[in-house]
């Protein structure tokens, strides 16, 4: 008689375990969602740089910290709220253009190792005399998702690049790097040269 109180138990355990459908799935782990500000504007005009643009208002430009006195025109431009920052540096352009062309291209297939694609746009802005190349890095732990450098070709050289104070996990932060890239287009769409 317990022989077949076992068996049934045994029997009617293993028919539940079998009939039932669900199935337990762990959830993705989330991310917290970010608000993001309103778009507007100022001017960066300087009769100090040779260079002027348009930023956004949440962000605040600093000459950069790590600049020596041969690089008097390197700014960073702060993205307190998200923990960016745009790093700008300026070169004179004096028959060594190919070589500051060159350092940009280096510095941006630097990510290949952690890049899943890096797409290239090439900008020509005859009427503004600037002309460049903006490098989009694509990939999950690439340290920064943009870079970019403008010339005139003749006297004058900007690279940027953007990375953030965290780490880096680019799932989390597409949100902030597609908002900042509208940003840095338009940053690049209103630069000009002094």
């Amino acid at each position: 008689m317990i022989k077949k109180r076992y068996i049934a138990l045994f029997l009617f355990l293993t028919g539940m375990v079998y009939s039932c459908d669900s199935h337990y799935t762990p959830r993705p782990r989330g991310y917290f969602r970010i608000d993001l500000p309103e778009r507007s504007y100022e001017r960066f005009d300087s009769t100090q740089y040779p260079y002027s643009f348009e930023y956004p208002v949440y962000a605040t430009v600093e000459p950069c910290p790590d600049a020596g006195p041969q690089d008097k025109y390197w700014i960073n431009i702060q993205y307190p709220r998200f923990k960016a920052t745009l790093h700008l540096s300026y070169k004179q352009v004096d028959n060594n253009l190919i070589t500051y062309l060159e350092d940009a291209h280096t510095l941006a297939v630097k990510h290949i190792p952690k890049a899943d694609a890096i797409y290239d746009s090439l900008i020509i802005d005859r009427s503004r005399n600037v002309f460049g190349l903006v490098y989009q890095i694509e990939g999950t732990e690439v340290a920064s998702p943009y870079q970019f450098f403008l010339t005139d070709s003749t006297t004058n050289f900007v690279r940027g690049a953007l990375y953030f104070n965290v780490v880096p996990n680019n799932d989390s932060l597409e949100p902030v790097i597609n908002f900042l890239e509208k940003d840095l287009d338009h940053f690049i769409n209103t630069f000009r040269w002094n």
